[in-house]
């Protein structure tokens, strides 16, 4: 049975990780580069064309300073160092989200300078939230349809759509947020009204690419009805 096309990851649970090792919050931020790499690759492996991970989120700039810095820096360092594989394996890479000045010029020239190289991939996309506010793009939406005089009448789902962020993004199939927790924490609003969501209670430092494929299974055996009270096909399930 095909993989769901666009599977979303909201990777929580790198300070519990931390704190269950009497360890600073930023180790748990460093543990989780290996889990974002494994579930990049097994997510491509496994006919994901779409991958959309929440690294940073509008309401994260609260956090401490150090904390932040610490985040920025590991981001940029990331970045450096799987570039060349991320191109070489065939995957575009884009952002949502980078718009705050408070994010460093080299970051913001690093993510720039990444999304040039990766741009005529056409492998899987991998979509980094970033700075990232569910609220925010639909409110930039609602403000592009405005500056376009859109009138009231010829709104519809359809051209609020065109005019999110990266508007070719499909609809997302699959969310998967980590460490047991269940809120959707403003990520990609538009984009997952009709997901579905498996919560694993496995903390995002530990997540592999073993419970990558158990949410799979747990997707593949959803019937998606779409507000129907039938599946659209009785013979499949977790396919559009």
């Amino acid at each position: 049975m095909s993989a769901p096309r666009h599977v979303a990851c909201v990777m929580d649970g790198n300070g519990r990780w931390a704190r269950q090792r009497c360890l600073p919050r930023t180790a748990g931020h460093r543990a989780a580069e290996a889990a974002v790499i494994d579930v990049i690759e097994a997510a491509r492996a496994s006919g994901v064309r779409w991958l959309s991970l929440y690294a940073f989120s509008t309401e994260n700039w609260r956090r401490p300073s150090d904390e932040i810095d610490f985040l920025m820096g590991l981001v940029r360092r990331t970045l450096r160092k799987h570039a060349l594989s991320m191109c070489a394996r065939g995957i575009r890479c884009r952002f949502l989200g980078v718009s705050d000045p408070r994010i460093p010029p080299g970051l913001a020239r690093d993510i720039a300078d990444l999304v040039e190289l990766t741009r005529d991939n056409r492998g899987m996309t991998l979509t980094v939230a970033f700075d990232h506010g569910g609220r925010r793009d639909i409110v930039e939406a609602a403000r592009a349809l405005i500056r376009d005089r859109v009138p009231a009448d010829l709104v519809t789902e359809e051209s609020f759509a065109e005019h999110l962020p990266h508007p070719d993004t499909p609809d997302v199939d699959l969310v998967i947020r980590t460490s047991g927790e269940q809120r959707i924490s403003n990520f990609m609003l538009w984009q997952v009204a009709y997901a579905e969501w498996v919560f694993p209670e496995v903390l995002w430092p530990d997540f592999r690419a073993e419970h990558f494929h158990e949410c799979l299974r747990a997707y593949r055996n959803r019937e998606r009805r779409f507000g129907d009270v039938r599946s659209p096909n009785p013979m499949v399930k977790g396919i559009r």
